[in-house]
């Protein structure tokens, strides 16, 4: 409260002023004035009614501040989206070409490993299988997603939804990478152990590995998702991207979100220590019988890895320019680059991958050749 006090003089009498009177003239001992006090105060202590509307005021804004927090939490609103005007409709049939490509490539190598009872016996074959699956689960998760978002005005998506789909793209990324890393260690075995190969790498095994890497990325992702973000109170609900992303939701939150950073922090670096070890120990020793062995052993060696080396590089750099891009500030490159780098991971590596092994592997090979042929006989 503001104390606003006029004072114009003191009665000869020395009494005090009243709150809110006006005082009778007094004579001045010294000047034969007659003065009028009028004496004016605001009381720094409100009264009760004037305290009731105060905390109703502030009740009323805390609601309002926390309906907001509410209404920011049930939608996200994404920001990368541009007015393309009619030219969302040639994007459109270019993104649904492009994921029914992956869809049918895809595919047609899982119908030619799963229907050749020699492929799907050898433990190359199966690991390429999940690899495979992998690829569509991603893709699946996210092309849909671009499709019908592009044709929309406003980009915006529900909460569950978003959460939804940030889960299946850290698993899909997840599970790709721990599947590169044990086709690393299986071409290492083959190349460098081959006496040792069947006993090593049995059945069982094969099937040991793929359910390990599936059940941890799932698990981990279900921590991080569901057990770490979606309790966050968020304060904004701006994503500057065309799909959801567990990294910039963080960012929305207005609670404390160390737990969040410590825990990804210490999978994400577990997780690549040992996972990039086992891959530059098992491709190293690859190289060293390479180089040392006869030019039919070389030949043999490069033209089984070939296709998986081809498409680690293809996939870690796809995760690196999401990374640099999420972490760093790429303000300065246009929009249009931003969004065909975060894209580029989760686009370019399920249309890729089938080719390099449809087109490098010659049993594959032979094997796409022969039901070829079937299908132009039949008809």
């Amino acid at each position: 409260m503001i104390v606003l006090k006029l004072n114009l003089g003191k009665s000869r009498s020395g009494r005090g002023q009243v709150e809110g009177e006006t005082l009778e003239p007094q004579i001045s001992s010294s000047l034969n004035v007659s003065v009028c006090f009028v004496v004016v105060e605001v009381s720094g202590k409100a009264s009760p009614e004037i305290r009731i509307k105060q905390q109703n005021r502030r009740r009323g804004n805390s609601r309002t501040r926390k309906q907001a927090m509410l209404n920011s939490s049930s939608f996200f609103v994404l920001a990368a989206y541009m007015d393309l005007g009619a030219l969302k409709y040639l994007l459109f049939v270019f993104l649904l070409l492009t994921y029914v490509c992956i869809l049918t490539w895809n595919l047609l190598l899982l119908s030619v490993i799963c229907l050749n009872r020699t492929l799907r016996a050898e433990p190359m074959y199966v690991f390429l299988c999940s690899l495979l699956l992998n690829e569509l689960y991603g893709s699946t998760a996210l092309f849909p997603f671009l499709l019908a978002q592009i044709l929309r005005d406003v980009h915006v998506v529900s909460a569950p939804a978003c959460f939804l789909q940030i889960f299946a793209l850290y698993s899909y990324g997840a599970v790709e990478f721990s599947m590169l890393a044990v086709m690393a260690y299986d071409r290492y075995l083959a190349v460098c152990r081959p006496l040792q190969y069947g006993s090593s790498m049995t059945p069982a095994k094969t099937a040991a590995l793929t359910a390990l890497t599936w059940g941890y990325s799932a698990l981990m992702n279900l921590v991080v998702t569901y057990g770490l973000t979606f309790p966050l109170r968020l304060c904004a609900n701006v994503i500057p991207k065309v799909y959801c992303d567990n990294f910039f939701v963080v960012r929305l939150s207005c609670s404390d979100t160390k737990l969040n950073n410590a825990f990804g922090l210490t999978n994400v670096f577990l997780r690549l220590v040992l996972l990039v070890a086992l891959i530059l120990y098992s491709y190293g020793r690859i190289l060293c019988v390479c180089l040392g062995g006869s030019v039919q052993a070389r030949r043999r060696a490069l033209g089984t890895c070939t296709p998986h080396v081809l498409t680690l590089v293809n996939f870690m750099c796809g995760a690196l320019f999401e990374v640099v891009q999420s972490r760093l500030d790429m303000s300065a490159l246009p929009n249009v680059i931003r969004v065909f780098l975060s894209l580029y991971w989760l686009s370019l590596q399920p249309l890729a991958s089938p080719l390099l092994y449809g087109l490098k592997l010659t049993k594959i090979r032979l094997e796409l050749r022969k039901l070829l042929q079937r299908q132009a006989l039949t008809r």
